[in-house]
């Protein structure tokens, strides 16, 4: 169940996530509200999937899923250093960080059905 949640979480903040490297890859700065809001999802999606894992209740699936969206977490911590400096992130690392997210997504998606 503790999966299930953590997919819809980590569902909800991808939204967020489009809308912050739709503008990181147009030249903008995101917006810092939205960006933290994204963190704290992504954040609250970890830690549902670490209680899945503690529990253990947790599949090689999930627990791959977990290890790829660490990865991405990480990611996403240089991404918001470099917004609190003011620099507009390479579009690159803003790919990356997303493919990892999407793909740990897709993961945990089969995990879960």
């Amino acid at each position: 169940m503790l999966t299930t949640y953590a997919l819809i979480v980590f569902a909800i903040g991808a939204l967020g996530g489009l809308v912050l490297a739709s503008s990181v890859l147009r030249g903008r700065f995101a917006p810092w509200s939205l960006s933290l809001l994204h963190a704290l999802l992504g954040a609250s999606g970890l830690l549902l999937l670490i209680l899945a894992v503690v529990q253990g209740s947790a599949s090689g699936r999930v627990m791959g899923a977990l290890g790829l969206l660490v990865v991405a977490a990480l990611g996403g911590f240089y991404l918001a250093s470099l917004h609190m400096k003011k620099a507009i992130a390479p579009k690159a690392v803003v790919l990356m960080h997303a493919s990892l997210a999407v793909v740990g997504f897709l993961v945990l998606l089969s995990a879960v059905l």
